[in-house]
């Protein structure tokens, strides 16, 4: 296995973070061919258990893996070098896109184009929802587990960490009393000796305490500057505690932070929301990026005593800052433990329940965008006006399932054409 020097491990993650597109899948592969097929800096079984690692924590597994890597090859800084490389490309466009949202809103032109995107993204989070419950519903316990989580987020109006915390348990008891309502979520379990020296201990205690630290400062910074009435501390208590539950990756989470954002703190509407994760889709990177359109956009709308501008900028910076640091911490502190965490069977137990619920919670995503996207109005109950049927997204995000479905286009092809589509029905 060869070495890189920390300058070609900045070229090669530089790259990376430029052409990651096409979501954790699209990234993951990406990183297995440059760097365990192509170069070799990475060994198979070593990619393989840090990705299984990177599954049982929260947050953008993609990115965490890049960090991991990064950890691997140089240790702290080759962790962050690689980390950032991975989350700054997306960022950067997902800044300059929200800003050309705010500037273009209102404009004939630019709605016809998101009323086309729009609809394309009820169809992608269909994709998304169809992909993740052929991989996690591989016994009839979870799903029942998905059909509750379903049943608990749209009928009980249940908050989602609540559902995530409750699959955990019951997914941490199934593995001890009766694992094979799991499925085979065991079988990658290590043998042998494992070593948890003192020292080790000792060094994740600093890292956890450092990294929280880092976490936090900003959060301080806006506490003392402008006080825990401006929507800046808002975003970054709320963001900082999505960081914690996002189990399952951007599409679990959404349902949650829609929620939250539009009915609870009224920062956006739903089809803004819908026109975030379309910017999202678009740009390289993770796509929990979209909580950065989410942060800009509340802070633009409320800026308080600053600027929209500057309290956009401010908005966008801080939720990208409480959405990522948690995951340098996450790795710093849980690599080294790799192998234990591997082990803890309960744990894994946990993970494969909490995965099968999210398949509930993508499910109540879908729900909630068709709602939002097909129709004007919907009832106290939440259900949905017949009348008020937008028969040009209906038509649109048909014509998007069929370019995913049968004919397996990708997704940027099939957002371009919704896009397209979304203005010429407009016209017309």
């Amino acid at each position: 296995m060869s070495e890189p020097t920390l300058a070609e491990l900045t070229r090669v993650f530089a790259r990376i973070g430029c052409l990651s597109f096409g979501g954790p899948a699209g990234q993951i592969a990406l990183m297995q061919r440059e760097l365990v097929d192509e170069r070799g800096w990475v060994e198979q079984g070593a990619f393989l258990r840090a990705l299984n690692l990177c599954h049982l924590l929260p947050g953008p597994e993609a990115q965490q893996l890049a960090t991991w890597i990064g950890w691997r090859l140089h240790g702290v800084r080759g962790g962050l070098i690689a980390g950032l490389l991975f989350v700054l490309p997306g960022a950067v466009v997902m800044l300059g896109l929200s800003l050309l949202y705010v500037a273009a809103a209102g404009l004939h032109w630019f709605a016809a184009l998101f009323l086309g995107i729009k609809a394309a993204v009820l169809a992608v989070v269909v994709q998304a929802l169809l992909r993740v419950a052929r991989r996690a519903l591989g016994t009839r316990f979870k799903l029942v587990l998905a059909v509750l989580a379903a049943l608990a987020l749209t009928l009980l109006h249940a908050p989602f960490p609540l559902v995530i915390l409750t699959a955990g348990v019951i997914g941490a008891a199934a593995a001890k009393w009766s694992p094979q309502w799991l499925g085979s979520h065991h079988a990658a379990l290590g043998d042998g000796p494992l070593e948890a020296p003192r020292r080790l201990a000792t060094l994740t205690v600093q890292t956890v305490a450092v990294w929280l630290a880092i976490w936090a400062l900003p959060l301080a910074l806006v506490f003392v500057t402008l006080g825990p009435d401006h929507v800046l501390w808002q975003v970054g208590l709320f963001f900082s505690r999505l960081a914690v539950v996002t189990f399952g990756g951007a599409y679990a989470v959404l349902a949650y932070m829609a929620q939250a954002a539009v009915s609870g703190f009224g920062w956006l509407s739903p089809g803004e929301m819908a026109d975030g994760l379309g910017l999202a889709e678009t740009t390289p990177g993770p796509l929990i990026m979209v909580t950065q359109f989410v942060g800009f956009i509340a802070a633009w709308r409320h800026p308080g005593c600053l600027s929209p501008l500057v309290a956009g900028l401010l908005g966008a910076g801080l939720t990208t800052w409480v959405t990522f640091a948690p995951c340098f911490l996450w790795i710093f502190a849980c690599a080294p433990w790799m192998e234990r965490l591997e082990r803890a069977e309960r744990l894994q137990g946990a993970l494969a329940a909490i995965t099968a619920a999210v398949v509930g919670v993508i499910a109540n995503l879908a729900l909630w965008f068709a709602l939002h996207v097909l129709f004007g109005r919907t009832s106290a109950a939440g259900l949905p006006d017949i009348a008020s049927l937008d028969w040009r997204a209906a038509v649109i995000a048909a014509g998007a399932a069929a370019m995913l479905f049968p004919l397996k286009r990708g997704i940027m092809p099939t957002l371009a054409v919704a896009a397209a589509a979304g203005f010429a029905l407009s016209a017309f």
